[in-house]
């Protein structure tokens, strides 16, 4: 055998569901809220959380080790990126999509070898049961909280496209499947000029009306209700889906696409964005186990390529495409009518 050869990378990644639970346990309890104001011991975050004696030790620890937390003298306190984005009070929390995954995810990835061999989903539906965005949409507090999972996957990009698209040379756009609305918020903050509406079913509107009102700008940021499948596509200069063709089959894909171009206007823009997988399939693993999670998670849905994006675009009309990184997995594909 090889002496460079070894198992460390196999051990690691067999074994990284112990890190990743220990992180989404501590954002269950609001570990990170809670130290917030500052650094704690050891016994007063026991107390707190009602930790037992024989786990706390041994819990905030394995987050110093996974570097979420930093010890000192003063106790147990947040680093900056878990100060900055898993506490629920600040802007750019972003615990909302880990929550969900914690609650939701964690336990229906068990069931990816089923998954693997079936082609089934492994969520609510499984065996036959309810449809799980009907299960969703129709308990308003698991909404929000899908809702908030939404905006913690998408602010980043939401962001990221504020600054990298060139909305000065339109006047309007639509967030198409808008959750609670963190794009048309982002865009309408930076670029005053716009006006913003998101598309959604109903149950959405009161979740996204409220977060519009927390960032002062219901004149200018609206919700339109409707089914993009049963109804037509609101017209405006671009239209925007995020996180949305990947809960789809093919043929359902292609409607999307064309409805939407049939909504544009001549000149108007289409942006799709997603944990878009890298053309050659090698290095956007993100993307990659994303579309295992439509596996689990939709009847049909899969991730897919940016040239696959852009080529579906082309099909249903659009005379120019090209894909952009917004940040981290995730990149836009534009098609211009």
């Amino acid at each position: 055998m090889d002496q460079n050869v070894t198992p460390d990378a196999i051990m690691e990644l067999g074994f990284a569901f112990w890190g990743s639970k220990t992180l989404l346990s501590a954002i269950e309890l609001g570990l990170f809220t809670a130290l917030a104001d500052g650094p704690k011991p050891l016994t007063v975050i026991g107390a707190e959380f009602g930790l037992h004696p024989r786990s706390a030790v041994d819990f905030l620890d394995a987050l110093v080790s996974l570097g979420m937390l930093e010890r000192s003298e003063a106790g147990y306190g947040n680093t900056p990126a878990t100060d900055a984005f898993l506490d629920k009070n600040k802007p750019g929390y972003m615990g909302g999509m880990l929550e969900m995954t914690n609650a939701r995810l964690y336990p229906f990835w068990g069931g990816l070898t089923e998954a693997l061999k079936t082609g089934e989903v492994q969520n609510e539906a499984k065996g036959g049961g309810a449809d799980p965005f009907e299960i969703l949409y129709a308990d308003p507090d698991r909404l929000e909280q899908f809702l908030k999972g939404m905006t913690g996957i998408s602010l980043g990009a939401a962001l990221a496209m504020a600054e990298a698209f060139p909305w000065k040379d339109y006047s309007s756009f639509i967030d198409i499947g808008c959750a609670q609305g963190a794009l048309p918020v982002e865009v309408a903050k930076a670029h005053p000029h716009l006006t913003a509406a998101g598309f959604d079913l109903a149950p959405v509107g009161p979740i996204f009306n409220a977060y519009v009102a927390e960032h002062g700008l219901s004149d200018r940021v609206t919700f339109h209700t409707g089914d993009f499948f049963n109804d037509p596509m609101p017209s405006a200069d671009v239209l925007v889906m995020g996180h949305v063709l990947h809960d789809w089959n093919f043929e359902q894909k292609f409607e999307l696409l064309g409805k939407a171009y049939d909504a544009l206007p001549e000149g108007g823009a289409l942006i799709v964005y997603e944990a878009l997988i890298d053309d050659d399939r090698r290095t956007n693993t993100f993307g990659l186990l994303m579309s295992l999670n439509m596996l689990i998670e939709t009847p049909g849905g899969f991730d897919y390529t940016g040239k696959d994006c852009q080529g579906w675009m082309s099909l249903v009309g659009f005379s120019e495409t090209r894909v952009q990184h917004l940040v981290g997995p995730d990149s836009m594909v534009i098609g211009i009518k």
